[in-house]
């Protein structure tokens, strides 16, 4: 699409979202160039700066701000308009701006918004992944999926499907290391840590209600899940992993879970959305369809 056949507000909101004018031409799939063109032209006819431009940055003015915010409300008006016409013809409209973080999101919640697309051509994804989950109050998004739960009253939380972090191990490393019978084993073996979420991720967490907490150690430490499992599975230590991630890996055998008689808490994977008056009915359908879909792939794995 031509820059100058979106609508200024439309054109702004992604402007906003962006962290730089690269991203937000990367977005369109033009060239840097057309969408300052594009910015400087939306500039001049409301006759205030709305970006300070850098070369890594892009950070918006006072009025920037304001315009975003009023821009944000009146899309929302009318994608809502929009849903609430829709529903004469069973037709689902607009867009839905997901946040995942990335192991599940390429795994699982990408595949599934696939399909959920391609059953209702007039939505459009906007899927961002990252390794850090997000609080979505305040933000563009409209979901956001989240290992574990989160209390904030500004969101609702759709549980997807059940979840648990446990201890595994490949069963070459069993073979030859020390007894692993209750948590303080642990002392004497080769803990692979997953570095995530800003947290401190040394500590392992054990009990129903997370009850004993453990700091752990080894030689081997990544902020990558899949570079810790493949770490695991070459037999070089255990590791703590969600269930959705590991089950398939212990069912061809390739790893094995231990401490097994020790709970350890709950991790479940939850759809975070505004907690509105009115959710649209598109975010629901897609919610609904993540729930029935992330349950279907976990039983067939």
């Amino acid at each position: 699409m031509d820059l100058t056949a979106i609508d200024d507000l439309e054109f702004f909101e992604q402007i906003s979202r962006s962290q730089s004018l690269t991203e937000a031409a990367r977005a369109w799939g033009k060239s840097v160039s057309a969408v300052s063109k594009r910015l400087t032209a939306l500039e001049a006819r409301l006759g205030v700066p709305l970006v300070r431009r850098s070369t890594r940055r892009l950070t918006l003015t006072e009025e920037g701000q304001l315009y975003s915010a009023g821009a944000l409300s009146i899309l929302q008006q009318k994608t809502d308009l929009e849903d609430a016409l829709s529903v004469q013809h069973g037709e689902l409209k607009g867009r839905i701006a997901v946040h995942s973080t990335l192991g599940i999101g390429r795994k699982h919640i990408a595949p599934l918004l696939g399909e959920f697309a391609r059953q209702h051509p007039l939505i459009r994804i906007d899927l961002e992944l990252s390794a850090l989950p997000l609080n979505i109050s305040g933000t563009n998004f409209d979901i956001a999926i989240r290992v574990g739960g989160l209390s904030d009253s500004r969101l609702k939380a759709k549980l997807l499907a059940q979840n648990r972090r446990i201890v595994c191990a490949a069963p070459s490393y069993l073979h030859s290391a020390p007894p692993l019978r209750t948590t303080r084993d642990l002392d004497r073996h080769n803990c692979i840590v997953l570095r995530e979420n800003n947290a401190d991720y040394s500590l392992w967490r054990f009990g129903e209600k997370e009850q004993e907490h453990l700091s752990v150690s080894g030689t081997m430490i990544s902020d990558d899940g899949d570079v810790v499992t493949d770490w695991c599975v070459q037999g070089l230590g255990l590791i703590m992993r969600s269930t959705w991630h590991v089950n398939p890996l212990i069912r061809q055998g390739v790893l094995q879970q231990v401490l097994t008689d020790i709970p350890t808490p709950d991790a479940d994977i939850y759809a975070l959305y505004p907690a509105t008056t009115r959710t649209p009915r598109r975010i629901i359908a897609a919610i609904e369809y993540l729930q029935q879909g992330l349950s279907d792939r976990l039983a067939s794995t």
